[in-house]
């Protein structure tokens, strides 16, 4: 059986053209979402995918509809290929289903391997430049000993509860609770 898949980013769009297509493929039934692409579960393809048995094909007009990267892509047609269903793109002539499709698919798999290896190769590489630079990642540090002493101070009190204190001075109370531990840590330290 033919199942189509179709989606539109926006109500204002129209699903017309991608209907139309999907029922000249002989898609049977179809699936729709109105969602961004940069959504990765919707629920029109999700719907899609369960409704999916072995022996079955997928059908979309565009990669695009279906895929919101090509990494995702690639997913959503393995899950398919592990389950037995087929999927075919009718604008671009992928179709899983014969050899050179599958062909074609493995090519997809093994650019989106390699711009995966670029983009990991360039981000090592630009750590180690400004490491070499003096320049370290993440958050700076913030000088808090005043806060520090204020909240332990309240705190071994005991008269005003954790939560406000962490309120007054705008702290969380995970950064509260492992200040409290290093402050703990350093006075007993001999």
């Amino acid at each position: 059986m033919n199942i189509g898949y179709c989606r539109v980013s926006t109500t204002d769009q129209t699903l017309d053209l991608q209907r139309d297509e999907l029922l000249k493929a002989g898609c049977e039934r179809i699936f729709e979402d109105v969602a961004s692409g940069a959504k990765a579960d919707r629920e029109g393809l999700r719907d899609c995918i369960d409704f999916a048995r072995e022996g079955d094909v997928i059908v979309c007009w565009k990669l695009d509809r279906v895929g919101r990267s090509l990494k995702h892509l690639i997913e959503v047609i393995n899950e398919l290929k592990n389950r037995g269903v087929g999927f075919r793109c009718i604008t671009q002539n992928l179709d899983t289903t014969t050899p050179s499709g599958m062909l074609v698919f493995h090519v997809f798999g093994a650019m989106a391997e390699f711009e995966r290896s670029l983009i990991q190769e360039r981000t090592t590489a630009g750590l180690a430049a400004a490491r070499s630079r003096g320049r370290l990642g993440g958050r700076p540090k913030v000088d808090n000993s005043q806060r520090i002493q204020i909240a332990t101070s309240l705190y071994e009190d005991g008269k005003v509860p954790v939560a406000e204190i962490c309120k007054n001075l705008k702290v969380s109370r995970a950064t509260f609770y492992r200040d409290l531990k290093a402050k703990r840590v350093t006075s007993s330290a001999p």
